[in-house]
């Protein structure tokens, strides 16, 4: 069994472009003051509490109670809960997320929450990975894990869809989908891609023994760097983001 934890304080040092660069997807949600909005995978809440301070009733959640913890500091309505186990209904007029659907792998479960919990009318507006994300990050830890014998595919957390995949699964579920696109955007890392792994590798990590994991961790640094590191040591993770705006109607 592999997992993926938190830890806010290595979020913020190393995942803070997360949410500096969730503006888009912000002004594509358009809210308006007034509006009950649901955050999905709230995280720290940095983005939560912008959405609180244009007027927005916004309630977040996710599954981690250190983010959590972290968001609470910031007087937001939070709480820890699992996206494949929410029951709100028909009490949103919007629901919001970023860079987290693609830690959601049963995404017709997801999507199947999300339009129980929106009005008629309401909006499900969100970014995550999209097809190719990471490509060359995930190809390299799943590599290093099966150099080890490990199977490395069934280690891998991640569910990175086309447009049409997501585009269909967001159709089926009764949504009318109104704009969805793959966008490419190489993301400069804030230091080393020894950071990035620590913050959402663990999942990878995980399987080996303890006492191998920084050999792990070194070994997949060593296969990236020639490939995203420059001469001067600036690290780019090759990212693909995934925005769409979907809307339930009666």
């Amino acid at each position: 069994m592999t997992q993926q934890t938190w830890c806010a304080e290595g979020y913020d040092k190393n995942a803070r472009f997360v949410s500096d660069l969730g503006m888009p997807v912000m002004e594509l949600l358009n809210a308006q003051p007034g509006e009950r909005i649901l955050d999905l995978g709230c995280g720290d809440g940095v983005l939560t509490r912008k959405l609180q301070d244009i007027g927005c009733d916004v309630v977040g959640i996710d599954s981690s109670p250190e983010l959590i913890r972290a968001a609470l500091s910031l007087e937001l309505n939070v709480s820890v809960q699992d996206a494949y186990k929410i029951d709100f209904n028909e009490e949103f007029d919007a629901v919001f997320s970023n860079a987290v659907l693609h830690w959601l792998k049963d995404a017709d479960r997801v999507i199947g929450n999300v339009y129980r919990a929106l009005r008629t009318g309401g909006r499900f507006v969100a970014e995550c990975g999209g097809h190719k994300c990471c490509q060359t990050i995930q190809t390299a830890l799943v590599l290093e894990l099966q150099r080890r014998g490990y199977d490395g595919w069934a280690a891998n957390p991640w569910y990175f869809p086309t447009t049409e995949d997501y585009g269909a699964r967001l159709a089926k579920a009764g949504f009318s989908v109104d704009y969805i696109e793959i966008i490419p955007r190489p993301t400069r890392l804030p230091g080393d891609i020894s950071g990035f792994l620590e913050t959402f590798a663990g999942s990878f990590t995980s399987v080996v023994p303890p006492s191998d994991r920084p050999t792990y961790v070194e070994d997949v640094r060593l296969r990236l760097k020639p490939l995203l590191c420059d001469a001067a040591g600036v690290w780019t993770a090759d990212y693909t983001r995934l925005r769409f705006a979907a809307y339930k109607h009666a």
